[in-house]
């Protein structure tokens, strides 16, 4: 525990003032825990990101990772979309499978493309929300922190039902709601101070949807994990396990935050 504390104590004043300060310095943050934890990913089924599979997906994440204010940019400079670099991509992957002789299979390339997909789009919406205003990104961040703690501690506190116990067997129902409650609580109180736009009843509304959101994203990535035999998504965070560990609930929530229309 003292490690953990540690750890996320360092880690935190290291990130958050690339997040107060937004713009270039974030989003090259961002492109570059993108990276990590698509390394992490792949070597859950033993591909590596220094191979031409790893080569061609890092591409294809980094072009899914374009912010949405340099699209027009690239547009007017190349007369190509993120789409077609995206599209192009799948391809190379594809050919790469008949190109080496299936040492490099079809699952390997679906794993490819879904991963790099579920990755690149869920960090790219983080670039996204914090381009949309920090009061935003704070939000986000909140919830999926309270959320964490709340499933923590009431999980341990009166916890008895468990959720899904072939995926994650410390996890109860009783947690579940527990972080709920405590994610809204935040969105209240973080409303009270910031005034966020929409009603106080569509504020409780998304962030019910987003405290869930974000759970299911936990269960996801430890379901990944449970299949691939592995115990943590890598060890670049002493006690926290690695990026795709400490972000999967983030992956989940912002995507849905865009689509409810509330950033």
């Amino acid at each position: 525990m003292k490690q953990r504390i540690v750890t996320g104590l360092i880690a935190a004043g290291l990130f958050i003032p690339f997040v107060l300060i937004g713009g270039l310095p974030f989003t090259v943050l961002v492109y570059a825990l993108a990276a990590i934890a698509l390394q992490e990913l792949l070597r859950m089924k033993g591909q590596y990101l220094l191979s031409i599979s790893g080569l061609i997906s890092l591409a294809l994440m980094f072009s899914l990772l374009i912010p949405s204010h340099w699209t027009d940019i690239l547009y007017i400079y190349t007369d190509y979309k993120k789409i077609d670099f995206a599209f192009f991509a799948v391809l190379l992957l594809l050919i790469h499978t008949v190109v080496v002789k299936n040492t490099f299979t079809f699952e390997d390339a679906a794993l490819s493309i879904l991963g790099t997909l579920y990755i690149g789009i869920g960090f790219f919406y983080f670039i996204e929300t914090r381009n949309a205003g920090l009061e935003y990104i704070v939000y986000a961040l909140l919830v999926v922190w309270s959320t964490d703690s709340g499933a923590y501690f009431t999980g341990r506190k009166i916890g008895k039902r468990k959720l899904w116990p072939q995926i994650s067997p410390n996890k109860t129902i009783e947690g579940f709601i527990g972080g709920i409650v405590w994610a809204v609580a935040a969105a209240l109180l973080l409303d009270w101070f910031v005034d966020l736009e929409g009603s106080v009843l569509i504020l409780v509304g998304v962030t019910i949807a987003a405290a869930s959101f974000g759970q299911l994203g936990d269960l996801v990535e430890s379901a990944l994990k449970r299949h691939f035999g592995v115990k943590d998504s890598g060890t670049i965070l002493p006690g926290h396990g690695g990026m795709l560990d400490r972000f999967d609930s983030l992956l989940f929530v912002l995507p849905l935050l865009h689509f409810l229309h509330f950033i």
